[in-house]
Parts: C-alpha cells; structure tokens; sequence
C-alpha cells in the first residue's frame, strides 16, 4: 500500500539492484527500533500482509543468526534463514537474507525527525537482473510490511 501524503516514498532506479521505501512513522525511533530487534513484535509484522511467523532462531548481535519460517495466506510455508550484519541502536540494522531461494541484503535506517522516526528501508540484491525478476512482487510486499510495522509501532504507543 503506498500511500498519497509525503510520509512514504519508493524509489527504484532503472538498471538499480536495490529498492528503496521510506515510510515516517509517528513514534520515537526507540520504539520503532525496538519492534525490529525484538522477537515477539517482528514475529507480528514482518512479511506482506496476511502473512504469520514462526522464528526458529533469533539472534540479534553482528553474526548472529534469525531462521525462521514465514506463512502464506496460501497456506505454503517459506523457510528463510537470515544473519545480522551490523545492529547500531536505535540508528541501523543491516541483515543478510542468507537462503532458500533469493540472497539480498536489508539495510533499514532509522533516523529521529522530532519526535517521529523516518525509516529508510533498502533492499539490495547481487544483480540488476535479480532485482527486476522480482519487482513486481518485491516493492508492494516491501510497502505491505511497512505497513505492518507502522500497525504494531501505533498498537504500542497506544499503550504508553
């Protein structure tokens, strides 16, 4: 879902191996970070819409591993398995989708814009080639799971 105001954008050059979305989320980058780093909340967003979870592992710290299982409203099950590259709180998490299928690198940026948290979120693939394989199924599922993080980060500052 991408939406008309200026709180989210996509870019995605010609010829470019990666994808960009930013989305400005209304909450504090502490807890906009703290829905990626831990695993109950990551379980409960990440993925396109209709999507569910199951992590195997999860790791948080440079080296460490994230496998996990994500579950198609289709009913078909996507093992994935995923390293964390670099974990800079609350600034930037890097991660390397390691397996099955597509191997690609996440780096998500978090930057405060008084008060409010502006997510830059890059997907970046090996090729130009693989990237445009994929586009048509990649920018609208990036766009749905920064809409599920938008949902969760709004459930937990309504709490506050």
């Amino acid at each position: 879902m991408l939406n008309n105001d200026d709180s989210s954008s996509t870019t995605n050059d010609e010829g470019s191996n990666e994808t960009v979305h930013t989305r400005l989320i209304d909450a504090p980058r502490e807890i906009v970070f703290n829905a990626w780093t831990t695993p109950e909340l990551l379980a409960k967003w990440w993925g396109p819409k209709g999507f569910t979870n199951t992590f195997q592992q999860f790791d948080a710290r440079p080296g460490g591993l994230w496998t996990f299982i994500m579950h198609g409203p289709n009913g078909v099950d996507y093992p994935n398995q995923c390293m964390f590259v670099e974990i800079s709180s609350p600034e930037r998490m890097v991660i390397r989708h390691l397996s099955p299928v597509h191997e690609f690198q996440i780096i998500a940026d978090f930057e405060d814009i008084q008060g409010k948290t502006k997510v830059t979120f890059c997907q970046r693939f090996e090729t130009a080639a693989e990237l445009n394989k994929l586009k048509k199924l990649v920018v609208p599922a990036n766009e749905e799971n920064l809409d599920r993080l938008e949902e969760v980060v709004r459930s937990l500052t309504r709490q506050e």
